[in-house]
């Protein structure tokens, strides 16, 4: 897209054409009957509409959003494997509420146990990946405290990895739920592997023998909404109903957080009717950066030059109902960076306008890494001029 440049690297203007579309916080637009509500867009965390979104609540079971997360998390860190093998202790055995009656010394799969948490909400599969992870339901909850704090989840305290307590001090709010919830579907959409799951078959292998048992999903828009893709409900006396639903449509990822409804139909009303609101209002632009950047002048390097990259793709939600074809994306580098210079370190970045404000930014990244020059080296470049 930006072509050659000569030693002296300036800024400059590439204008894009795209669909319409807005992007600001807005509180109204849509009837729910839920105390407590939020809507975000996934890739941008652009909240779209919000109500009591940071009045603390009891969450239920989607406080598992947050062990779900910690899970893949080690995950990807290599500390856990799939095909690992759980051993049920009795303190996991004997968690009440929503379960999936797993044995004391039962042996199962760590994927397993992950669609027992996300399909069936299983209080006891959760406490045996806890136990696994962790050591303790104690310990895997200080883990989850720490990576609320992490995220910048300010209203958020855990207690248990299940949400099946009443203790006050184990709350969040439909912010907090959406910072979590993007978290886990962002960096790991694999979860979706597991939440689109409406019915499947385990098998309990006990000393009492070997049995069938069927999950079943507790989020019913599975069946009710064509774009649902997650992600997962809870309820008690204390929380009412809650919900954190994640759709996907037309390029469009959403999360709808519906906290203290007062029965499971107004909870998935509440829910559906926020992400149909989003979707009747929101417009994306998408520009993967996939076109080459120039490079950049070296001065005091092995390298003379070294190449550019972006760091990655930009996204920028708008309902405003904006005119996007107006968007001017500006390229902002120095005209020369002196040696060393580290591969992966910011050289500058890309800046995307509309109607003269801006409305967004893309790192860019020293593609290569280029060592400061010495004597000998500036001795090998004279002989290889002097040969051309």
């Amino acid at each position: 897209m930006f072509g050659k440049i000569g030693k002296r690297l300036a800024a400059f203007l590439v204008v894009l054409t795209v669909f319409a579309g807005n992007s600001f916080t807005v509180s109204a637009g849509v009837a729910i009957s839920a105390p407590s509500a939020i809507l975000m867009e996934a890739s941008t965390g652009t909240i779209i509409y919000e109500v009591n979104a940071t009045e603390r609540r009891s969450p239920a079971s989607i406080t598992k959003i947050m062990t779900l997360l910690i899970t893949f998390e080690k995950l990807e860190e290599g500390k856990i494997k799939l095909e690992d093998e759980i051993i049920t202790s009795a303190y996991a055995k004997s968690m009440g509420g929503s379960q999936v009656y797993l044995e004391e010394g039962e042996i199962q799969t760590l994927d397993t146990l992950i669609k027992c948490i996300a399909v069936a909400s299983g209080n006891d599969a959760s406490v045996a990946v806890a136990e696994y992870i962790a050591g303790s339901e104690e310990a895997f909850v200080e883990m989850m405290n720490e990576k609320a704090a992490d995220l910048g989840m300010v209203d958020t305290h855990f207690v248990d990895c299940c949400g099946l307590t009443d203790s006050d001090s184990h709350y969040t709010t439909a912010k907090d739920v959406a910072i979590m919830s993007r978290e886990l579907t962002v960096k790991y959409p694999q979860v979706f592997d597991y939440t689109r799951i409406w019915m499947e078959d385990i098998t309990h292998v006990t000393a009492q023998g070997t049995s069938q048992f069927t999950l079943s999903s507790t989020n019913k828009l599975l069946k009710q909404y064509d774009w649902i893709t997650g992600l997962k409900t809870g309820s008690t006396d204390k929380a009412k109903y809650c919900m954190s639903a994640t759709g996907s449509k037309n390029g469009i990822d959403l999360i709808a957080v519906v906290m203290g409804a007062p029965d499971p139909k107004t909870r998935f009303q509440d829910a559906a009717a926020l992400l149909n609101y989003g979707y009747g209002v929101s417009q994306m632009f998408v520009d993967e950066n996939k076109d080459t950047l120039p490079q950049m002048a070296v001065e005091g390097g092995v390298e003379e030059w070294v190449p550019l990259v972006y760091e990655g793709e930009f996204h920028y939600l708008d309902i405003q109902g904006n005119d996007l074809s107006h968007i001017e994306k500006m390229l902002s580098i120095p005209e020369k960076v002196k040696a060393p210079v580290e591969k992966g370190n910011a050289a500058g970045e890309v800046l995307y306008m509309l109607n003269g404000t801006v409305v967004g930014k893309v790192p860019v990244l020293y593609g290569e890494s280029v060592k400061k020059a010495v004597y000998k080296d500036y001795l090998l470049k004279i002989f290889r001029n002097f040969l051309l």
